[in-house]
């Protein structure tokens, strides 16, 4: 692949390569862009099949914590770090303390925290190396009920939108993924009083929400037929598919799963189907609001006012992709985009 023209692409302000041969350590640090903030996005330990895999990973992810962070309001712009995980046995503290000390060599340009593959403990490896990382243990914790609570004032908002009225009691939503997001999802919503449907890969998370929540267990290709208001994506990425969508018996698609569209053609074909579809990366910004109050000492209290704000984000989404007759997928962009460019337009009064 040509590392320029990839970038490029991506409209990337900068990626930055890193080796410590002694650790085995390889990563990357892909900083999309800053005009509203330092760069803030975590870092995953994977296994790719090609180096080039890795750098589409982080430009992707990367420019994704950008438009997140510039919906949520937040003052942060976006990146991502990859680290590619050895095959044979080594040493993990080496590893991230090596990625630690990458990361201070950018000054606080960079602000990393976890991510698929990596724990409290990786960070606190980084930690010893540099300032520039959150989600330490013993802080801003488990950023699951924000990001659920982001999720449930979410579909609250499309209720609003295509019922014209917020309330979900009896209402039917269909939630796949009873993991950490989804179970406090399903406590939102059952004591807002509506009907629950669940699956999840994990017959124990199952069992926990339809014992808790009353909730009724179909399989896990079931959910997709359910009848039901809303379906709830909180699991896997690419669920919205050629598929699954001319299986959807609902009006409603909103979750807290990253990724949803396999394409973006597919939030076309939803649109198509009279679906209101909630873009993920606005719905479940609260993971990253929770982080975002870390850096700011905020209370947890505040970082769930903050989340809830996601409700009259929506709104503002629906009205636009209205008003400029395009698709709510692209209506979220323009959001995050205008946000940017207005900054970005602001004069310097200092040197």
């Amino acid at each position: 692949m040509d590392i320029f023209d990839t970038l490029a692409g991506h409209d990337h302000e900068q990626l930055i390569f890193c080796h410590e041969p002694s650790s085995g350590y390889r990563g990357l640090i892909a900083i999309h862009n800053t005009t509203l903030g330092p760069a803030l996005g975590g870092t995953r330990y994977w296994h790719y099949k090609t180096e080039g895999d890795a750098v589409v990973d982080a430009l992707r992810l990367s420019r994704g914590m950008t438009y997140k962070a510039a919906v949520a309001g937040l003052a942060l712009g976006g990146g991502k770090a990859v680290i590619l995980a050895n095959q044979g046995p080594h040493d993990r503290e080496a590893i991230f303390r090596a990625h630690g000390r990458f990361i201070e060599a950018l000054k606080g340009r960079y602000i990393t925290a976890e991510d698929v593959g990596t724990s409290p403990a990786d960070m606190d490896y980084i930690h010893l190396e540099t300032e520039h990382v959150v989600g330490l243990q013993g802080r801003s914790g488990d950023p699951s009920p924000v990001t659920a609570y982001g999720v449930y004032q979410g579909i609250r908002a499309c209720a609003k939108e295509k019922y014209g009225s917020d309330s979900l009691a009896g209402k039917t939503v269909a939630v796949q993924g009873c993991g950490h997001v989804g179970y406090y999802l399903c406590g939102y919503l059952h004591e807002e009083g509506a009907r629950l449907v669940v699956t999840d890969i994990d017959a124990e998370k199952v069992r926990r929400v339809v014992e808790e929540f009353r909730a009724r267990a179909v399989g896990l290709d079931e959910i997709y037929g359910v009848q039901a208001e809303v379906f709830a994506p909180c699991a896997l990425g690419a669920v919205l598919n050629d598929v699954t969508i001319p299986q959807l018996k609902v009006k409603i698609v909103a979750g807290g799963a990253n990724n949803q569209l396999a394409e973006e053609r597919h939030g076309d074909v939803l649109e198509a189907r009279g679906i209101l579809y909630a873009p993920d990366y606005v719905l479940n910004a609260g993971g990253l609001i929770n982080v975002n109050s870390e850096l700011e000492g905020w209370s947890a209290e505040r970082a769930k006012r903050k989340a809830g704000e996601i409700y009259d984000t929506i709104l503002r989404l629906f009205e636009l992709a209205k008003e400029e007759g395009i698709p709510t997928y692209r209506a979220a962009d323009r959001l995050a985009e205008r946000r940017i460019e207005a900054v970005a337009k602001l004069k310097r009064t200092w040197v």
